[in-house]
This record gives structure tokens, C-alpha cells and sequence, in this order.
């Protein structure tokens, strides 16, 4: 499976802060009716996240009914000093067997 969209990059400033960018609505419910074959626990979402040149491996984090894109410190540098508030276009891979 395959999802590409834009968000805006935010910050989570809790005990261990995080950058994150937030699945639109209707690609959450693609991931969510995929969640049910790939999840692993907690009801994380592995995938190969892209952004700008930059690829990764990780999971999505459940939030609210949505899926939010960790965005790690290495990534937003390699990516061009990604930061708060940019707008970026995430391409994510979904690998269902």
C-alpha cells in the first residue's frame, strides 16, 4: 500500500519531545483497515516513511483516531532542517503480505 500526502510539522514538547506530521483523515482510514494485517501492538503501523530525498523505516503512532509520522531529529536534518510549522510531503509505505 502506498499513501502520499502534505502536513504541516508539529512539535510535541512532552517528557521526551518529538516532532511529528499528522495522516490526513482519508489515508488514516486506508492504514486503519490495513492496521489489522500489519500492526505489531499498541496498534503501531510499520512503514518506509520518504520525505524529500530522505527515506526510513518506522511506525506510525495511533493519536486520536489518526496516525501521526514520527519525523526524528537525523531525518529532519538530512531532509533540509525540516522544523515546526514547514509543510512537507511524506510518501509512506505499507508492506501487506
Amino acid at each position: 500500500m502506498e499513501l502520499e500526502f502534505s502536513g504541516e510539522v508539529w512539535h510535541w514538547r512532552g517528557p521526551a519531545p518529538w516532532y511529528f506530521v499528522t495522516v490526513p483523515e482519508d489515508g488514516c482510514r486506508e492504514l486503519a483497515a490495513a492496521s489489522a494485517v500489519v500492526s505489531y501492538g499498541w496498534g503501531m503501523v510499520p512503514v518506509t516513511a520518504r520525505m524529500g530525498g530522505v527515506s526510513w523505516e518506522t511506525s506510525l503512532w495511533p493519536k486520536d483516531g489518526r496516525y501521526i509520522v514520527p519525523l526524528k531529529a537525523a531525518v529532519r536534518r538530512r531532509a533540509g532542517g525540516v522544523d515546526e510549522g514547514d509543510t512537507v510531503t511524506v510518501r509512506l509505505s505499507v508492506e501487506i503480505d
